[in-house]
């Protein structure tokens, strides 16, 4: 495996009596992606909470690119997760959700990055609506354009696949794989062992 970007050694997580990990370890690559895998309970979101600076586990520790994550600027300009939802502006469009995200980021909006993203997510017809009248499907498209839309080195998506119909999963994992060739690293969750194998990387089953 290449260098880690993620390391996790002796994590122990736990809710009142409940363990959810004792003593777990994880070592993902930089350039490469790395799925969990397992039923509903096992983990897998709070493991990415973790990983994301989001909760801090109850003994071990977790470093993404050698610095504990949520700590800094750089750690969150280098990071991109979907494990919370997105707060929607109201008065934004679909459209200007992703160029103030892109423009944030230090991108440009208008280099055409957004247009190729929405014509692939199909979301090109809704850009001029507001994200909260979107179905289930589209917002979780429209999730998935915010975190890749910006400029990023990791990816951190849980179940990326949900409310996703068969063309836009492939797409979806297209997308994916581009974005670990292109040198970026992806830690994600999948329920949907047909969409992980798209992806392609490692699995670790929890």
């Amino acid at each position: 495996m290449s260098e880690a970007a993620v390391s996790v050694r002796d994590l122990l997580v736990s809710y009142g009596s409940t363990v959810v990990f004792d003593g777990f370890e994880l070592a993902a690559g930089k350039g490469a992606a790395t799925c969990l895998t397992g039923e509903n309970g096992t983990g897998k979101s709070t493991l990415l909470r973790c990983v994301a600076g989001l909760q801090a586990p109850d003994a071990g520790t977790v470093d993404v690119f050698d610095e504990r994550p949520g700590r800094s600027v750089e750690f969150w300009r280098a990071v991109a997760t979907t494990v919370e939802n997105p707060s929607w502006y109201h008065g934004l469009t679909v459209r200007e959700h992703a160029e103030l995200i892109r423009m944030a980021n230090g991108a440009d909006p208008g280099d055409g990055v957004i247009d190729e993203l929405f014509e692939s997510l199909g979301l090109t017809e809704v850009a001029d609506g507001a994200p909260l009248n979107l179905s289930s499907g589209q917002r979780q498209r429209l999730m998935l354009a915010a975190v890749l839309v910006r400029p990023s080195r990791l990816l951190i998506l849980d179940e990326p696949e949900q409310r996703l119909d068969t063309t836009i999963k492939r797409t979806v994992a297209d997308l994916l794989r581009r974005y670990v060739t292109d040198g970026g690293t992806l830690l994600m969750a999948s329920h949907d062992p047909a969409f992980a194998d798209e992806v392609g990387g490692d699995r670790v089953a929890l």
